[in-house]
Formats: structure tokens, C-alpha cells, sequence
């Protein structure tokens, strides 16, 4: 459709810039009461810098507000999330406002309101052929899979979703994703995965990756 294809081509940027300084305009209090909280409660550094797949891949610096310490046990590795996590620490992750600086990324032009989330680099290469297809379009705040039950999905179900809304994306599905984002993070709806903070790390899938050649 005509309109579809302009707004993915130009009219899905142009309302990212818009909007997204509107958004920072409005949350500027709210981003500096989280830091100023989170800088006496965890301590330093407060923003969590972590290299994402962006747009067909191309690596990127994502933002966020860091939520748990860096704790170790005796042998000097990190303690399980849920022993690291603090009380505000979760509070603002059960509320998603660790996501609020990466509202400077989409300022930059490396994140969308609205898209696929932005995952580790590493998982590129374990992705198969038809997941891969995620990384055709800009990653996102929020999302399809995050209305449609987020965390509480497997890896694989999250990345049908994905492809689901690379081949449908439009304003009118953007827009209803993120009254239902509001939504959802009002009611908390699929935040974690049980035993993890977040979800568990994606390993790969059993079916075919990229690169691969039917039969290895």
C-alpha cells in the first residue's frame, strides 16, 4: 500500500524525531529525579551502556538506567539478578522507567518509538534465517510483542511477533501500540520471566540459522 510504504520510508522517522522531542521534553523532571535517586541508592555509574543490533544489524550504544548493583559472590562472579536488584532498583524496572534514556537514542535516529527490541549483538549469529528478518527495520522501545505478552513469551514466540510486524507495520499500528504500551506498564503486565529479572538469554533456536545450509 502506498501509505503504508511512506510512512516506513519517511513519515515513521519524521514522527519519531516529533514525537520523541515532545516525550523528552515532557519526562526531562522525571529522567533527573531517577538519576539524582538512583546515583545515592546504587551508586555509579547510573546509566547502563550496553552495544545493541540496530537497523540490519549495525551495532549501537543503548541507554538505560541501571537497576541492580554489581555484587559478587566468592568466586568473583555476579551474583544472580534477583540478589542484585535493590528495592528502587526494582521499583523502577516493575515500572519499565530504566527504558526512559533510551529516548536519547531515538534522538540520535538509532532507535524507534515503535519496533523490534534492540538485543545483544551475539544473538546476530544465532538467529535463523526467518528471525533474522527483525533486523530489517529500526528496533524499538516498545513493540509488538511487548502488548502481547512480553516476557512471559518464549524467545521463539517473541520473534514471530517480530516478523509479524515487520511485514505490518503502519502509523495506525504504531499508534495503537503505544496506547497499549501505557497500558500495560500501568497494570505491569509481563515483566519478568520467572527466576530472572528480565528474560533469560537466547541461545539460539534448534531450527535453522544464518548462513546455514539445509541439511548441516
Amino acid at each position: 500500500m502506498p501509505g503504508r510504504r511512506f510512512y516506513q520510508r519517511y513519515g515513521k522517522k519524521i514522527f519519531d524525531r516529533l514525537a520523541g522531542l515532545i516525550i523528552f521534553l515532557l519526562i526531562s523532571p522525571v529522567l533527573l529525579l531517577i538519576y539524582v535517586i538512583l546515583r545515592f541508592t546504587i551508586g555509579s555509574p547510573v546509566v547502563f551502556r550496553q552495544e545493541r543490533a540496530g537497523l540490519m544489524g549495525k551495532p549501537f550504544t543503548n541507554y538505560k538506567f541501571r537497576s541492580m548493583t554489581n555484587q559478587l559472590d566468592a568466586s568473583g562472579c555476579l551474583l544472580p539478578d534477583e540478589q542484585r536488584i535493590t528495592r528502587v532498583g526494582w521499583i523502577v524496572r516493575s515500572a519499565s522507567l530504566d527504558e526512559l534514556p533510551q529516548i536519547f537514542n531515538v534522538l540520535k535516529g538509532e532507535v524507534s518509538l515503535v519496533g523490534p527490541r534492540p538485543l545483544h549483538i551475539r544473538y546476530l549469529e544465532r538467529y535463523t534465517s526467518r528471525q533474522a528478518r527483525r533486523q530489517e527495520v529500526m528496533p524499538g522501545i516498545t513493540g509488538w510483542v511487548q502488548i502481547n505478552g512480553r516476557n512471559n513469551l518464549s524467545w521463539e514466540e517473541k520473534f514471530e511477533l517480530d516478523v509479524w510486524y515487520v511485514d505490518h507495520q503502519s502509523f495506525l499500528l504504531d499508534l495503537r501500540i503505544l496506547i497499549l504500551t501505557f497500558w500495560k506498564v500501568m497494570k505491569r503486565e509481563g515483566i519478568s520471566s520467572e527466576g530472572f529479572v528480565a528474560a533469560p538469554e537466547f541461545m539460539g533456536s534448534n531450527s535453522q540459522r544464518v548462513g546455514e545450509k539445509p541439511g548441516r
